[in-house]
């Protein structure tokens, strides 16, 4: 998503969540599992703790250089080591590439964009102001509505019910397949292909 002359690409692809096992399987958490499911296919490597706060793990995506992290602060509070993996690998706001939960999209609907709103998102609000830009890429997984009159604060720190948790796989896989179209092919190339299927 970024080149310069005689450089090589180099993309930072953060999944957003929240740390420690009593937040693994919820909702929110859902760019950090495909971020997991990106590294699987990364190969070989581990995430290893980084000075900038975050779980970062390097190496190639379909013969493309990479870095994965995971912010090891709350969501809410992710733009800080966001900012600080952009500035030790000198990559601007457009080439980062930020995995996160969308209320206003139907469960397993995966969506690409660069630049926009929050949307109330506080994740997407602390990196925005951590960066001091809203151009980076998102890659959005849909999460559906709360039911009734749940509050969406609630809904997102709640664990998949069954039904999505027997379709998570499939939708962590797409979610990784349409970050690696967007890394390899650029956005408009991706959007064509992934807003197409669902």
């Amino acid at each position: 998503m970024t080149e310069g002359p005689g450089t090589e690409q180099l993309t930072v692809v953060v999944g957003l969540g929240n740390p420690g096992p009593r937040y693994a399987g919820n909702r929110h958490n859902i760019g950090s599992l495909a971020v997991d499911e990106l590294a699987s296919r990364v190969g070989g490597g581990k995430f290893k703790a980084h000075k900038a706060g975050a779980d970062v793990l390097e190496g190639r995506l379909a013969g493309h250089r990479v870095v994965l992290a995971k912010p090891r602060s709350f969501m809410n509070v992710s733009g800080g080591p966001v900012a600080g993996i952009a500035k030790f690998f000198k990559v601007p706001a457009s080439a980062i590439a930020v995995i996160y939960d969308e209320l206003d999209l139907p469960f397993g609907t995966v969506r690409l964009k660069l630049g926009g709103g929050e949307n109330g998102h506080n994740g997407l609000r602390s990196i925005t102001k951590s960066l001091g830009t809203k151009d980076y890429h998102r890659v959005r997984v849909g999460i559906g509505r709360p039911p009734g009159r749940m509050d969406p604060a609630d809904f997102v720190l709640r664990d998949f019910s069954k039904i999505e948790a027997k379709e998570l796989p499939f939708i962590l896989d797409r979610a990784a397949d349409a970050t690696e179209a967007l890394i390899t092919h650029g956005l408009e190339a991706a959007q064509n292909t992934f807003h197409a299927l669902n």
